[in-house]
Parts: C-alpha cells; structure tokens; sequence
C-alpha cells in the first residue's frame, strides 16, 4: 500500500468523499502542509475527475505545483500562472507563463483527469469562450489535406506570429511548400512540408540549426495565447467599445470637451488595433468588451471535476489586496483619461464561488474566517506538523519507539537514491532499526526509508502514519526535481555575425566599409550574388559571394563606430602592418607563458574518495550538466602533475562558488591550504559564511583576512597560516601582504581577477609559480579570443543556469509611483528587499525621500559612489542583515554580491543604458527560488530613441536566466578581451575589427609554435555556368549569406553533404542553379587540396593552372595517373614555372557529365599529393 491508500482507508475521507456532489459545498479544517497535498493527491486518485485548485498568490501555487509532482505524475499537474495586476501584463509579457496557462487551460478540456492549480489572480482572469479555446486548438497529420491560406488565417488566429525564421515559441514562417510553426508547449518547433495541399511530411527541427530532428505521424497544435480573439470577436468589441464611449459623453456630464476628447483619443489606437485585426498586449485590457460573456476557468472544469479553495478568508483578503492595487491604478488612468469608469478588469472570487456549479471544497486550517457561506457539511480532519531533530538522532530515536509502541506506520522520506543507503547506515549506527522500500510497497506498523519528496513531514493518527522528511531529520533541504523548462531554445541568439544592411564590416584588403545589401547580377550571361560595400565618398564595391570569407562583420570594444576608409587609400594597410607588428610581441609572450606552463613541476592530488564523495553529495540542489562538468575538468587538472591554470566563466548566480569549493575540499583532504582571493570585504563575508556552512561537519578550519576583522584577529589568523592550522583562508587583497606565509599553499582561487591591481597581479605571479590556480569569472569573453589562447590557459563554462530559479519577470513601462509603491509593498509582505537605481548623486536624497513617503512603513537608506569605502561597506553590510527594506544606490551595484533577499529592482531611465548593464544589474535579484520583479522604467510621455527602445525590447526577449553570454554577444562583444592581454589592445583591435584581429592573432602564435599550417590554395573557379541562390528559393536576404558562408567555407565531403541536406530540409528541393553553386563549392574544395589556382573554361576546353608548390610536388606522370580515372582527354606544359593542364570537353558531353569528370580529375590530384605528404612525413 502507498501513503495516499492509508489516508483513503480512514473515515474521515469516505466521508468527504460521499459528500462531493455537483453544487455542493463542503469544508474540510485541521490540514496543514504536505499533509494537505496528500490528502488532495487522494482525492484525485479516488475521484477521476480533473481538480481545480485556488491559492491565494502565485507564490504558494507554485509550492502547491511543486509539491504535488513528488506525488503525482508530471504531466498531470499544472500551474495556471497569472500576473496579479492585467495593467502589469500588458507591460510585459512572459512566453513561459503564457506557455502554462494554455497547457493548463488544454489539460482541463482533455478527456483524462488533471490538477490545475492557479492563484486568485487567475481565477478572476477573463478567458475566451470554452468553444473558441477548443477550435483554436489545431490537429495536423501526414497525408491530411489543408489549404495553405486557410491555415496561415488559422495559426493567426490562434495567436501564432508570422516571422521569418521560427526563433521562439508562438513564431510560424512559410517558405513555398514549407511551413514551420513553433507551438508553445513543445520542445522543438514543427516543420509541415506540403505537396500541393497534402501535408507530406511532418516533422520536429532544431531552431538553432534549421535542421529536422524526428519525424511524426500527427500533432495537435494549441493556441499561441490563452487571449484568443477571431476577427469577428474583435468587430463586435470594437462595436462595444464604440458604444461604452458614447455612453460615458452622455452621462458623465463632469467631463469637458477637452477631456473627451483625449479621452476618445487614447481610445483610437485600441479601436484602430481592434477593427484591424491586429492582438496587441494592450488589449488585454478591455477583455469586458471582447468577450461577450464573462468565462473564467472555472467553466473549462468538466461538469464533474472539483473546484477547491484552499484557506478561503486569505483568498478574500488576497483579492481586496489586489482590488486596491487596480482601484489605484485606474484613478491613476483615469486622471489622464486613459481608460473608462466602467470597464471591469476580472471576475470576483464571492461570484464565482456563489455562480459555479462544481462540487466544491473549501480547505482552511480552522473554521473561523469563512464568513456566511452556506456549507453541506464541515469535516475536521487530525494532523500535526512534524517536529524538527535537527540531526539529534536520539532524539528521533525516542520518538520512533514511542510510534512503534502506538504501532504507527513511519516513513521517513529522503530525497535521493544515493542517500537512501547513507541514511539507513545512519540510522543502523544509532541502532534504529528501518526497512528499505518502495514508496508503494509500505508496510503498516513499521519504520521504513522511502525515496520521495515532500515540503515537510505531519503525523496523521487516524490513520496511524508518521512521516518524517530529511528537512525534519537532518535539517537538510530537499532537493528539488528540476522543472523541465520548455523554453530553452527560445533565448539563443543568432550568431553576432548576422550581416543585416547598415552595419559595418571589414574587408581583408579594402578595409572598414558600410554593407548595404546583396543583390544577383547577370555578367557574360551567368547570373551571380554580389554583395555591395559602400566606403568614403560613396564609392562602393560590388564583392561576389564567392568571396565572402574575405569580409567579416566590425565587432568593436565598446561598440563605437569606426573610420569608414577611402577605397585604394593607404591608411588600411598602415592600419594593418602596425596590428600586425604588435601581434607578433603578443604572440611572443603567450608562446613563452605556455613554454614556461608546460616546464613547470606541481603537485598531483590523489584521485577522489568517498570522503570527497560525501562532500560532493551534501550539496543541497541538483548540479547543472555543466557544473559536473567543470568540477570533472578541474579535478582532472589537479591529479596531473603540471600546474592547474584554470578560468571558470559563468553567469552570476550559476553556482561558480559550489565548484569552487569541491575543489578546496579536495586541496585540504591531501593535507595542502587553500588561499580564496575575492576583490570586496563583502564578499569575503559571504564567503565566509559559505564555507562555515559548507564545510560543517569535516575537520576544515576557515580563516578570515579582511577589514571585517580586528588587528588581534588578523595577527592570529596569520600565524595559524604559517603553523598550518588553517586549512582555507578567504580574504581581499590583504592575503598579498608581505607578513602572510602558508605552511602548504597548494591551491589558489582568485574571484573576479580583473578587479585586482597591476602591484597585486605581481605579487600574485609569485604566488602562482607552482601551486594550482583557479580564476572565477562572471564577464562573458567571447570565446574565440580564448581559442587562441587555449595554449595560455584552460577554460570551463557554466552555461546552464540553477533549475528551480524562476524566470525573471521583467517589466519595461513609464515612471509610475503607484507601480514602485506596489512593488515595494509586494516585496516587503514576503520580507523581501529592494533595489533602487537612481543614476545621478545630486539628487539621491530626494529620492529616498519620495520612496519614505511612498511607503512610510519602509526602511530606506542609499548608498553612492562618493561616500568613503568603509561608511559603503557598513551600509551594505547592514542591508545584506535585513536591516534596510530598501536600498538606493547609484551605480551598479557591487559585482558578486550576493543577497539573496532582494528579489525586486527598480531601474530608472533604464533606456540610457548599455544593455551589458541591464542585464547585469538584473542578473543581481532572482537568486533565490522567488519569482523575482525587475521594473525598467523610462520618463513618462518621453519618446524613445531607436536604440533605447532596442534594448529594453533585448531585455525583455531575454527573460530567461542564462542569456549572459547572449547578451554579451549583442553588446559588448569583447569587453572583457582587453583584460586577457593588458589595455593597449583596444585601440588595435578597434583599427581591424575583432574577427580579423583574432584570426591574426592565431595564426601568428601558431607559426611561433612551430605549427606549419596546411598548405592550401586559394583557387578560383570560372567555369561560367548557373551556380547561386535564386530568390524563389530562398527569399531572405541573411539566410542567403548564411548559405553562400558555408558553401565557401566547405572543408570536407561530409561538410558538403550536410549542407546539402539541410538546403533540402530548410528550403525543399533545390533547382539547377543550387546545383551549380554545391558543384562548385566541392569542386573548390578539392582544388584547394590539390594546389590548383586556376580552373577556367573556355567553350569546350578547361584550362587549369597549378600553384609553384604544386608544380614542385606533382610531375606529368601524376597528372596522367590522375587523368587515367576519367575520359578526358589533356595537354600539359609549363609557363612562367607553374605547371598548367588543357582538358578538352568530348563534343556530346552535357553539363554534368564534364563536371563529374573534372571533379573526379581534380579528387585525385588531391589523393595524390596527400599520399606523398604521408609518405615524406615518415
């Protein structure tokens, strides 16, 4: 039996469960906790029918969502998520929650059983009608027959918005016989690809790469938004609206001409919106209009589902809460006659409970508060919240032969397979005597270990069960399974490299110029690509895409715009010898540094053991893929014997410190210190405190060097390093003095290294000559510099973030003192904190003074940039202890703090900003498992500029964590470059473009390394026939380059047979042309192996010419060798020292045939010359 059927046996439930009937209402008191998620997960397994749950805020439903997947299979739990205030959604809008809304709303309407948990905000959402939700819903299957308008006027419809590449959920593209869709609940968008009107195939593809993934039989598409409105819905609410605002002239006689009149005005742009067609978010706002009837989500629970209110009195208050909030809002509105008196914005939760026709069941704690609600039956039901032994196992041991004597069923919950074992051991150590068994297998009258997870443990004596969880036991958190995030590919960025008109690139051999689009001429009657690049004084170039390698897009340190050269000047190939010459200095060190590297003799650690096992098993959250990984590498790099020199980059907040620390634990368990260099007193603090809290338990002494320490402390903490006593030390920039010795230093961790001084990077070297060193960073470098410095330094990535952080909710609107005065509350009901941006210092102090009037219960204090470092510290310090309810501050808040608490933020005059800067300001809330706010507000009836408004749209495209790297891609492409290689590299690195500059640089530290490239050609290939991308089958213009990019860049046969597939998948069939143009890119391909060129044709004769190398390696008997695999027919002779070779095309020979011949010719030579390389090489 399992826990549910133990609950179900008592007569407590029978009763309750005789009692569910349409229209009736029932109570049940006593529930408290998990005990209330299993009784619930009960009722389900009892019922069959689907349940709706309400909670009172969003924040506990999704703890409801949480804990009952721990009971319930994944897919029948939903969360129906609501913005609490709709003036907050139409701010912003979160593809994830609208994701869950309408995969919560399909699971009601589907025919097996589901539990929907939302909070009041979602009840009293106004939703479409249930049948208009049902016909937005879309089944697609292999042969079936659909008219390719009729299903764009469709997929509209449902909410779906056509774009040209599918990149997010919600997007659909059509290209001819090919339409992709990227429905909101799947984890890869669809591609549908027609013959005539049958859909032919059907299929998954990757939005990252275009390419198909797996095929299916069928799909049944769900609406993009829970907001469905058709055209003919809209007409009619255009109609009311129209109607309402007549209404509102003829009654309200208060209002003046003027008034109604910017009344009417506001009113146009909705009204336009609505007779158009176009759904904008800001038509979530007259949902009264749109819908006709008012339909919330109680009408999508089937006729015998159960509707339950869990702690009803807080429901109401939670309502009047946000009744408050949307009053203060549309007097707000209404002072600027933006909105109508009597527009309503929700349904009220006493209607709905007193209309709905559903059984009902109302869970409160006590009685009291329910109010005058009539009520069928009232049950109480006995439980009692477990109590907590905090790893006191006698203690438990107590308790447990008391139950046993009460003959009680015990089940003690741990979270993990692996620790099953631990624990029982545990418990065996302490003679406790427990059975290991399936959570379904429990047998009645005994202790038993179970992996599951639950909130927390209650006795339950009806039924003779106690359940004890790990947060009860060992204090221990349990680990959360992580939510499987369906959004993951939407945040990917296109590559930075994606050439759109306007922007700047460098040509190799031209220089800096302006793009200005691409466009096919036709030259000696062979139509061909061109790009065209504009330089001073409006010259422009016409470039064939054949040569598209030769241009690359202008990446800049801190995106500034560049010199636009003058064509056939000299100040480009200046510009290129001075990078040139420097290049060469660089190169020298790192080829040195790595020399050096690679001389050195360290200490090699032992290899793991269980001791390290258990420390890595303590950690209380599931490990990202990517953590596991670092924490691998770097292990792998102690146990060798060179010296560790390694950087760990990655998000703030993406659990760099946990690796970290691994790492230490496995320093200090080989008998070596560890020094922990972090650049802030804070942080030292924090850290600190990690390690205290990390490291308890294991014989570990952690020392503390910084200014948060008196001078008797220090002294002591000193020696102790000398005498070896310390194990771990963390400390700012005082562990570099001259007085600090270690016994053993056998690791070093330094935090955030950029932030150190040229003196203590000195200092530092001394210190690294032989011990491991680790460096932790969160400023994203693009990784193409790191490849060319891979000989220099080891690099790992943690590009995942932590699961079970909620994405967070961003919002970009007008200055508007109601919406700080609501966040500020907001955050202060669940003892939250916030953050206040405010740019300038001059004014700071009226700002912390409208805060103090705005919320007059609020601790306010602010911190800037001019007050002394030590008064700065104090009063973060004092923050981070909860002692301030606000903090305003002027400039980004110190990097790596961590203060977990703070999961609101206020921006102001966001739109000045780098986008480097907003993100990084956002990434500093959000870090503990809340939803958290950010609010980017910009100066109200101020009008945007082009790019302010860009970055507050990246932003808020950007809501998921992990878009670090993505962002830093946008914005700040090689912001952190410059650091790697010392300051003078900005400037060479702005005259070339950053592309060109690493590809300099590669090349030259790979000749000093001794790494003779591959010799190559660079042939060119003039055969005059069709070979490009015609329009008609590929209409945008970036994918075309991108194509055209990978064509000539082809280096092998498997290169060129993927891109010929994907041309296939993305586009459908290819015509002659495209066949040309992947003839040609193989054909290249093998003459640049084989030392050609030249290939050129002449009516019927191919001339090719060899390169001088290729002449020295390859005599006549080799090209006949070559020629003896073909029909054609060849003279050879040599002019100016290269060697050139006629072949005669036979008279009959159609177009592919020669081709073939060529190619096959030219695949040879190449074989050839590779066999001789093998052979001179041995």
């Amino acid at each position: 039996m399992d826990i549910e059927t133990i609950v179900e046996q008592t007569p407590d439930f029978q009763t309750i469960l005789a009692g569910i009937s349409p229209r009736s209402r029932q109570l049940i008191t006593g529930l408290n906790g998990s005990a209330r998620t299993v009784y619930l997960s009960a009722l389900f397994h009892q019922l069959t029918h689907s349940l709706l749950i309400v909670t009172d805020n969003g924040f506990h439903a999704s703890q409801l969502v949480d804990d009952l997947t721990s009971l319930l299979d994944e897919d029948q739990v939903f969360l129906f998520p609501a913005e609490e205030m709709i003036a907050t959604e139409v701010a912003t809008s979160s593809p994830e929650s609208r994701a869950q809304r309408v995969q919560a709303l399909n699971a009601l309407l589907r025919d097996s059983p589901a539990v929907v948990v939302t909070s009041v905000a979602g009840a009293r959402r106004f939703l479409p009608p249930v049948a208009q939700f049902q016909a937005a819903t879309f089944p697609v299957a292999v042969g079936q027959d659909i008219d390719l308008e009729d299903l764009q006027r469709q997929l509209h419809d449902m909410g779906y918005v056509k774009e040209k590449l599918v990149a997010r959920p919600g997007d659909f593209a059509v290209r001819g016989s090919i339409v992709d869709i990227y429905p909101l609940d799947a984890d890869y968008p669809l591609r549908l690809d027609f013959f005539d009107t049958e859909v032919d195939t059907l299929k998954y593809f990757d939005p990252e790469t275009q390419r198909s993934v797996e095929n299916l039989d069928e799909y049944t598409i769900l609406p993009a938004t829970d907001f469905i409105l058709t055209s003919a819905m809209l007409q009619a609410g255009a109609q009311r609206l129209k109607t309402a605002i007549a209404d509102v002239a003829v009654k309200n006689k208060k209002l003046k001409p003027a008034e109604r009149q910017t009344l009417a005005d506001n009113l146009a742009q909705p009204l336009a919106d609505m007779e158009k067609g176009i759904i904008g978010n800001d038509l979530l706002l007259y949902g009264d209009y749109l819908y006709d009837r008012k339909t919330s989500i109680f009408d999508y629970v089937a006729a015998d589902g159960l509707v339950i209110f869990e702690e009803y009195s807080r429901l109401l208050d939670s309502e009047q809460q946000l009744l408050t909030q949307e009053a203060d809002w549309v007097t707000d509105q209404l002072a600027h006659h933006r909105v109508l008196a009597t527009a309503s914005y929700g349904n009220d939760i006493r209607d709905l409970l007193r209309d709905d026709q559903h059984a009902q069941l109302l869970i409160s704690l006590f009685q009291k508060g329910i109010g005058n609600v009539k009520l069928a039956q009232v049950t109480n039901v006995r439980t009692r919240p477990m109590q907590e032994f905090f790893g006191q196992l006698p203690a438990l041991k107590t308790e447990l032969d008391r139950w046993h004597k009460l003959k009680q069923t015990v089940v003690l919950m741990v979270s993990e397979a692996e620790r099953l074992t631990k624990v029982s051991d545990t418990l065996d150590d302490f003679e406790i005597e427990a059975v290991m068994t399936k959570a379904t297998n429990l047998q009645p009258g005994a202790v038993q270990i179970v992996q599951g997870s639950l909130q927390n443990g209650f006795e339950f004596p009806d039924g003779k069960l106690v359940i004890v969880t790990e947060q009860e036991m060992f204090k221990k958190v349990a680990k959360k399974r992580p939510r499987r995030q369906t959004l993951a590919n939407a945040e990917r960025l296109k590559s930075y490299t994606d050439l759109k008109p306007g922007d700047y690139v460098v040509h190799v051999n031209h220089g800096i110029g302006k793009y200005v689009g691409m466009e096919t001429l036709e030259v000696d009657g062979v139509h061909q690509d061109y790009i065209t690049i504009a330089y001073q004084n409006n010259a422009k170039i016409f470039i064939p895409v054949t040569q598209l390698n030769l241009v690359q897009k202008y990446v800049s340190s801190e995106s500034k715009t560049p010199r636009i050269n003058k064509l056939g000047g000299t100040e480009w190939t200046k510009a290129k010898r001075k990078v040139a010459a420097k290049i060469e200095d660089i190169a020298d060190e790192l080829v040195d540094l790595y020399a050096k590297r690679e001389a050195e003799k360290g200490y090699a650690f032992p290899p793991d053991d269980s001791y390290q096992d258990d420390f890595d098993n303590d950690f209380p959250y599931p490990e990202t893929p990517d953590q596991i990984r670092s924490i691998n590498e770097i292990k792998h790099d102690m146990e060798r014997p060179k010296p560790m020199d390694r950087l760990l980059v990655g998000d703030v907040g993406y659990g760099k410190t946990e690796v970290a620390l691994r790492a230490a634990f496995k320093a200090i368990e080989a008998g070596k210190q560890v020094a922990f260099l972090v650049p802030t007193t804070i942080l030292a603090q924090q850290h600190y405190e990690t390690m205290l809290n990390r490291f308890e338990g294991y014989p570990i002494n952690v020392g503390m060097l910084s200014r948060f320490r008196t001078t008797k402390e220090m002294k002591e903490t000193v020696q102790q390093l000398k005498s070896g006593e310390i194990d771990i030390v963390v400390g700012t920039h005082r562990l570099l003095s001259k007085d600090v010795a270690f016994a053993d230093l056998g690791l070093l961790i330094i935090d955030e290294e950029q932030r150190f001084g040229v003196k203590h990077k000195e200092r530092l070297k001394a210190l690294k000559a032989s011990v491991d060193v680790l460096t932790l960073t969160a400023t994203p470098i693009p990784r193409t510099l790191h490849m060319s410095m891979l000989g220099v330094r080891d690099l790992s990535v943690i590009e995942t973030p932590p699961t079970n952080r909620y994405p967070i909710q961003t919002y970009v609107m007008e200055q508007n003192f109601g919406v700080i005065k609501e966040g500020i509350e907001r955050e202060m009901q669940r003892n939250g904190q916030v953050f206040y941006l405010h740019n300038r210092v001059h004014d700071i102090d009226k700002v912390v003074a409208q805060i103090k009037d705005l919320v007059p219960d609020a601790a306010v204090a602010h911190i800037d940039g001019q007050m002394p470092e030590s008064q700065l510290e104090g009063i973060l310090y004092d923050f981070i202890r909860g002692e301030y309810d606000v903090l305003v501050t002027t400039t980004i808040i110190e990097t790596g703090v961590d203060i977990p608490n703070v999961n609101t933020l206020f921006v102001e005059n966001a739109d000045r900003m780098g986008l480097s800067q907003l993100y990084q300001l956002r990434g500093r809330i959000g870090r503990s498992s809340r939803v958290a706010y950010a609010y980017f507000t910009y100066q109200q009836n101020k009008v945007l500029t082009e790019v302010g408004e860009k970055r507050l749209q990246a932003i808020k495209d950007f809501t998921e964590l992990g878009s670090g790297f993505k962002i830093a891609m946008r914005d700040l492409s090689i912001r952190g470059a410059g650091n790697l290689l010392g300051k003078q590299q900005h400037g060479f690195i702005d005259s070339v473009g950053y592309d060109l500059y690493t590809q300099m640089l590669s090349e030259a530290v790979a000749k000093k390394r001794g790494q003779a490239a591959k010799v190559k050609t660079d042939a060119t290939v003039e055969l005059g026939i069709e070979a490009y991308l015609p329009t008609s089958y590929i209409e945008d213009e970036r994918q075309k380059i991108e194509i055209y990019k990978r064509i000539r860049q082809l280096e092998n046969n498997d290169q060129y047979m993927e891109v010929q597939d994907d041309l296939m998948d993305r586009f459908g069939d290819y015509p002659v042309e495209v066949a040309g143009l992947l003839a040609v890119g193989k054909l290249k391909l093998l003459a640049d192996d084989a030392l050609i060129e030249k290939i050129q044709r002449d009516d019927s004769e191919l001339h090719l010419t060899l390169s001088k190398q290729g002449t020295a390696k390859l005599d006549t008997k080799d090209i006949f060798k070559a020629l003896a695999k073909t029909k054609l027919k060849a003279t050879v002779g040599i002019d100016d020292d290269k060697m050139k070779v006629k072949l005669v095309i036979q008279p009959k020979m159609q177009q592919d045939e020669w081709l073939a011949q060529l190619t096959q010719f030219v695949e040879q030579l190449s074989l050839i010359l590779a066999e001789d390389d093998v052979a001179s090489a041995s």
